[in-house]
């Protein structure tokens, strides 16, 4: 499946998430750091999605409160939590 999350406090914009029983298939951001976000959705690639929240939950860029591996984070828990749109 196939999910959208609209971040909030990044340069990033969006977050498209391809997940599969629980694991992450691929992960694509909308704006920001552009070799930095396809690094991030190698690295996050083939993991499961407890994983992931567990390694970047907190993480924060600059004088931020949040970022974009953060953000990444919030928008898989909203999936858990069956908050996060349905996409294409």
């Amino acid at each position: 499946m196939l999910y959208t999350y609209k971040t909030q406090g990044t340069c990033s914009k969006k977050i498209e998430i391809e997940l599969e029983d629980d694991r992450i298939r691929s992960v694509r951001f909308e704006g920001g750091c552009n070799g930095n976000l396809k690094g991030l959705g190698a690295l996050a690639a083939d993991m499961m999605v407890d994983e992931v929240i567990d390694r970047l939950s907190g993480i924060r860029c600059g004088f931020k409160q949040t970022s974009c591996p953060d953000q990444l984070a919030r928008a898989l828990r909203a999936y858990k939590a069956g908050a996060v749109e349905e996409g294409d």
